[in-house]
């Protein structure tokens, strides 16, 4: 009886020693079930907002009414900016066409409002992630897609060098913002003094800002760049060198539909890998028929069909780097070197650069 059950483990190790202890190769499951080997098979619930989407024929998509670099009409009427191309994003990815979007310019106050009524599929303003609204709202964040912090906007004649040099100062800030909480915050804590000048709207104040009608403008520092971009001499304004805060800034969507979610979620995160993967919307064409590299192949839905795992077309990613770009083609467009603003990479570079960035996207297998 030992010399059977011996010789019955002696096989079992001969054959495993056969093919080396490896795995079946994962290859992408049936629509709707998972892809990796080590995962329950599952099977997804349908996005009903990508039914309705579908249905319509265009996302609509919640945008800043006027923010230079992230989104603002320009003089033939057509939306242009840095969250403005998010939502094209998304549109080339679930309806294979940059172009099917509606924009609603929707105000700070009235921003989650408008998303939580079904007003809008997404709301990609300039908005920060933060834990009330994240768990309070009933609303989801799919991704930072850029990371920011709060300062101040002040005339270079003042000859600032820092925000602790603003006690008493008349500073503009927009009503229903993360800005104003943390402007009371920063105060607080070093027992300054200052007076707030609470406005409706970035526009505002940046006119009131530019007529004297307070000293200092704070918001996020992007937002400060594409104010000073359109003020009447934007070389006599500085941003001082103060970071109060930090801003995750993000699309966000309803929390009642997680496939939405990831859809919404994945799309940033193409854009993201395909800077890091070298795509650009001139070469991913040519790339789709050369690329060797497995997951660049996965991605441009070469090798398998991953976009069956969120509802989508085989080549959804493909459509959103060709007809949006990569995400270093979109930062350069909208806010970067290309643009009016000049905004560094910074914390908006990726993981692996140079200068490494914050940038960061999960892999794609």
């Amino acid at each position: 009886m030992i010399r059977r059950l011996a010789a019955a483990a002696l096989t079992i190790l001969t054959l495993s020693a056969c093919d080396g202890g490896s795995k079946p190769p994962t290859t992408p499951a049936p629509a709707g079930k998972t892809a990796s080997s080590d995962t329950i098979l599952y099977k997804a619930t349908p996005s009903k907002v990508l039914a309705a989407v579908r249905k319509r024929g265009y996302v609509a998509c919640g945008v800043n009414p006027g923010l230079p670099g992230f989104a603002y009409p320009d003089f033939r009427g057509t939306w242009r900016g840095f969250d403005v191309d998010i939502c094209r994003a998304v549109a080339a990815a679930v309806l294979g066409d940059a172009s099917k979007v509606r924009f609603t310019p929707i105000g700070g106050p009235d921003r989650f409002g408008a998303l939580q009524k079904g007003e809008i599929d997404i709301l990609s303003r300039n908005t920060s992630w933060s834990y009330s609204r994240d768990a309070g709202l009933g609303l989801d964040f799919a991704a930072t897609t850029y990371f920011d912090g709060q300062g101040f906007l002040a005339p270079k004649a003042l000859g600032l060098t820092s925000a602790a040099e603003l006690s008493g100062a008349r500073i503009c800030v927009q009503a229903g913002t993360a800005s104003q909480d943390n402007l009371a915050d920063f105060f607080r804590v070093r027992g300054l003094s200052y007076k707030p000048v609470v406005v409706a709207s970035e526009a505002q104040a940046r006119r009131l800002y530019e007529n004297d009608g307070c000293d200092v403008f704070t918001a996020d520092i992007s937002a400060l760049a594409g104010s000073r971009s359109v003020l009447n001499n934007p070389g006599a304004h500085v941003i001082l060198p103060d970071v109060i805060s930090k801003e995750p800034l993000g699309p966000v969507v309803r929390q009642n539909d997680p496939a939405w979610a990831d859809i919404v979620r994945w799309t940033v995160y193409a854009t993201i890998l395909g800077e890091e993967l070298g795509l650009t919307s001139k070469t991913v064409v040519q790339a789709r028929e050369t690329a060797s590299d497995p997951q660049t192949r996965r991605l441009l839905g070469v090798d398998g069909d991953y976009g069956a795992l969120l509802g989508l077309p085989k080549d959804w990613a493909f459509q959103v780097i060709r007809q949006v770009g990569a995400y270093h083609e979109i930062f350069r467009r909208d806010v970067g070197s290309d643009s009016a603003l000049k905004l560094d990479r910074g914390l908006n570079a990726l993981w692996n650069a140079p200068k490494p960035g914050l940038l960061y996207a999960p892999p794609f297998r």
